[in-house]
């Protein structure tokens, strides 16, 4: 019980204190689940997040539900996904009900752009820390410069590119076992 109170409290505290989405979340769960817990791993919470973005629903959600589920099973991602969504709910009703009056204020206006460029500086910094742990050898660097590419050139579905990658770093796995010597270009096989 005490251990579903932490999870509720503790999704809840990052639920109340993110702004901007699921993406400006990364910072938040890095440190508090990674670094501070050692609930998941580095690879773990990216794993998550991929997961998360290809299902319906929010990703920050969805995270809070596998790292729930990860921790204490259904009830424990039950509790996550409730403690995640709590704050929000709580301030979106009181903003809905006072923001009308409110959001063509200058002050009002100039405080969401502020806003918006701490967001972005987030993201940024949850990139950079994804992409030590993820683009590792060229193999992955070319995964991410297609997937990369074909998201700002085509509209196709963030899942068809999930799962692209997913099946690219399959393939290029089994080349690998196959081929130690030319694989990677190091002699030997990487994971």
């Amino acid at each position: 019980m005490k251990e579903l109170a932490t999870l509720f409290l503790l999704f809840a505290r990052i639920g109340g204190l993110t702004f901007g989405g699921g993406y400006a979340m990364l910072p938040i769960l890095q440190r508090e689940l990674v670094d501070n817990r050692q609930w998941v791993t580095e690879e773990e919470l990216a794993d998550y997040y991929a997961i998360g973005q290809c299902t319906p629903g929010i990703i920050a959600v969805n995270t809070a539900t596998f790292i729930g589920a990860k921790r204490k099973g259904i009830i424990g991602g039950i509790v996550a996904t409730l403690g995640v969504v709590f704050p929000s709910m709580v301030i979106i009703s009181i903003i809905a009900a006072f923001l009308q009056g409110f959001s063509d204020y200058p002050v009002v206006i100039h405080a969401f752009a502020g806003i918006r460029v701490c967001v972005c500086v987030l993201i940024l910094n949850a990139v950079i820390k994804l992409w030590k742990k993820a683009v590792i050898d060229k193999w992955t660097l070319v995964i991410f410069l297609i997937v990369a590419l074909g998201s700002v050139f085509t509209n196709l579905s963030p899942v068809i590119y999930v799962v692209a990658a997913a099946v690219a770093g399959i393939l290029i796995q089994n080349i690998r076992a196959k081929h130690p010597q030319s694989a990677d270009g190091k002699g030997g096989a990487q994971k």
